[in-house]
């Protein structure tokens, strides 16, 4: 698995619209998950080791941010004919086991993936109420393994985003497995 870390934030940078298919049977678009003082989207998977090590703060972070109007979107970008487990039968069962207070979606051409710039999973884009982005960091200084008791740097910057409407300027980008792009011939 190769590891990679994302490019620091584009401040400003305007959330790219999307319409994709949630495991929850319903579709998803950029206006509908949106809250009132912005939007996170995190680009995870289900196999991905550093996404498995902090699943349960990423569902703790974003149930919390709800109560500062942020709302969270998942999408999974990675081609799950090559990663079984990243199948979308395999996304819903997450979703349901982990109980996530977010949409889960399929991004299945992968197109979002590659208008957002991510890179890997986790891979975090935090927005304010305009959508532009403040927020490209990681969710605390945990890799493959927790951290315990690490600081809260995704949640904070969000809170303060919620707040002020701007992110925190210094930002620690997120590490993980690289986004698992289909073959082009």
């Amino acid at each position: 698995m190769v590891s990679l870390q994302p490019p620091v934030c584009d401040f400003g940078w305007k959330a790219g619209d999307f319409d994709l298919a949630g495991v929850d049977g319903r579709q998803h678009t950029l206006q509908s998950a949106r809250g009132r003082n912005g939007l996170l989207v995190m680009f995870i998977c289900n196999h991905c080791p550093y996404v498995k090590s902090v699943r349960d703060r990423i569902v703790r972070d974003a149930r919390e941010l709800l109560q500062h109007g942020i709302n969270s979107i998942a999408i999974m970008s990675n081609d799950p004919a090559e990663y079984a487990e990243d199948s979308f039968d395999n996304m819903r069962q997450v979703a349901q086991e982990f109980a996530f207070p977010f949409p889960y979606v399929l991004d299945e051409t992968q197109q979002i993936a590659r208008v957002y710039g991510a890179v890997c999973t986790p891979d975090f884009f935090g927005f304010n109420a305009g959508l532009e982005l403040q927020y490209r960091g990681r969710l605390d200084a945990s890799r493959k393994e927790a951290v315990p008791d690490a600081p809260r740097e995704l949640f904070d910057a969000m809170v303060q985003i919620a707040r002020t409407g701007k992110g925190p300027l210094e930002q620690i980008a997120s590490i993980g497995c690289s986004i698992k792009w289909k073959n082009e011939t």
